[in-house]
């Protein structure tokens, strides 16, 4: 994947005039824009959940462009009028999936399946299902299939997606719902069950340049993001284009 990313960025002009560009990004976009910063020491990317970045950009927090894993976050920097006009855009989906370490088998998504993977004590590890945009949909996704109720007071929530795919690394819970692309990144951990899409609203990655002194430069940055090979890249890295499954 570096070897893609630095021939995509060797084809992309326009990433070359990104100079000085801070990205605040989901946790989930780690591996992908963790290459280009690698390839372009101008670029810097900040990860958290994408409520703790959008409240810290509301804040006066330096970020040139955002890229967010849930348009509710989206509308706040927009209503907070944080965003240049037009700048926002749909940019990639993704998918929620349970995750469990290697020798787990797969799972039934049934109540009784899952209770029975966390054990007697165990806890369902997922992003705080009020603000995290995996716990968000992943909250839908329970709810929609009928497995809140089994559940919903035994999650361990955490700040971001990628919190919860360490407690499931670390073997300090048996489960996590995570997005499909960290299961590819944690070789310890395997996919045992997959939400159906229709049961939670689409997952959508949003992008976006805040107002500031680097605009310009912001919006040359997310114009090669959105290109036919940065695309690629993404998807590369499991990452499904905006609009699809």
């Amino acid at each position: 994947m570096k070897y893609l990313f630095a021939l995509l960025l060797s084809l992309l002009p326009g990433l070359t005039a990104a100079q000085g560009v801070t990205v605040f990004a989901a946790a989930s976009l780690k591996e992908p824009l963790d290459q280009i910063a690698l390839t372009q020491p101008d670029v810097t990317v900040t990860y958290a959940g994408s409520g703790t970045l959008a409240r810290q950009v509301m804040a006066g927090a330096p970020a040139d462009l955002v890229v967010l894993a849930h348009p509710d976050w989206m509308d706040a920097l927009e209503q907070d009028d944080a965003l240049v006009p037009g700048s926002r855009v749909d940019l990639l989906s993704n998918e929620i999936v349970l995750v469990a370490p290697q020798e787990t088998p797969a799972l039934d998504l049934t109540p009784g399946a899952l209770t029975d993977a966390l054990g007697p004590d165990g806890r369902l590890a997922i992003g705080l299902t009020a603000s995290v945009p995996a716990g968000i949909y992943g909250r839908q996704a329970l709810i929609s299939l009928d497995l809140w109720d089994a559940v919903s007071n035994r999650l361990a929530e955490t700040d971001s997606v990628r919190s919860a795919l360490a407690l499931v690394a670390r073997g300090e819970a048996p489960l996590g719902l995570v997005y499909a692309t960290d299961a590819r990144v944690e070789p310890t951990l395997k996919v045992v069950a997959r939400f159906p899409q229709g049961s939670h609203a689409p997952i959508l990655y949003q992008a976006a340049v805040v107002r500031g002194e680097h605009e310009d430069a912001a919006q040359a940055l997310l114009l090669a993001l959105q290109s036919p090979q940065g695309l690629t890249a993404f998807i590369g890295a499991g990452f499904l284009p905006a609009g699809q499954p």
